[in-house]
């Protein structure tokens, strides 16, 4: 009776020593046509400009439409698991274009340089947080573009987390339609 209890121990302690852990992966990842912005879930290759992606502990990564969006997503609150690298296109790098960030040209976020408040739009239409590896590029961006190049740790809550306007068009409808329901029958 005394070497049953014994005889599982042993069992369970061959059996956990023939557990292999497997290391994750923490570099980047390419999107593909099935890759979904986190946030919006609509197809990453379908919006222009520059992407980011975030990887987790234990869970796949997450993919951003919107540079901004993932600087904003690292600030939250609400994240999902510990946050082991995140990853930007670097717009400086040769055949990246607007429309076609990149392929292979990811950078670790903590090492580029952002260009914040330019005329450019991101994917999902606001305003974009542009990523380069050099600051010079960057700098280049901002002359063109308007700007200003900032390291990571530098950019403000309120410039990725701050609401967004995104026009008047349909406030002004939603203004027009109320004042036309509050007018009298007839009137």
């Amino acid at each position: 009776m005394k070497l049953l209890p014994l005889a599982l121990l042993l069992a369970a302690l061959t059996l956990s020593a023939c557990k292999e852990e497997v290391a994750q992966d923490i570099g980047p990842q390419e999107f593909t046509a099935e890759s979904l912005g986190h946030y919006c879930q609509m197809n990453l290759l379908e919006h222009p400009g520059p992407k980011a992606q975030v990887v987790l502990e234990g869970m796949p990564t997450l993919f951003f439409s919107q540079v901004r969006d993932a600087v904003a997503y690292t600030r939250a609150p609400e994240q999902m698991a510990p946050i082991l690298a995140v990853y930007v296109n670097d717009m400086g790098a040769p055949g990246a274009s607007w429309d076609v960030p990149g392929v292979g040209n990811w950078i670790d976020a903590k090492a580029a340089f952002f260009v914040v408040g330019s005329a450019r739009e991101g994917g999902m239409g606001a305003p974009e947080t542009v990523p380069f590896s050099s600051r010079e590029a960057a700098q280049a961006f901002a002359d063109a573009e308007g700007g200003t190049v900032l390291e990571l740790g530098a950019i403000r809550d309120d410039m990725v987390l701050a609401p967004v306007d995104m026009g008047d068009e349909d406030d002004d409808d939603y203004l027009r339609r109320l004042r036309a329901l509050s007018q009298p029958a007839g009137g």
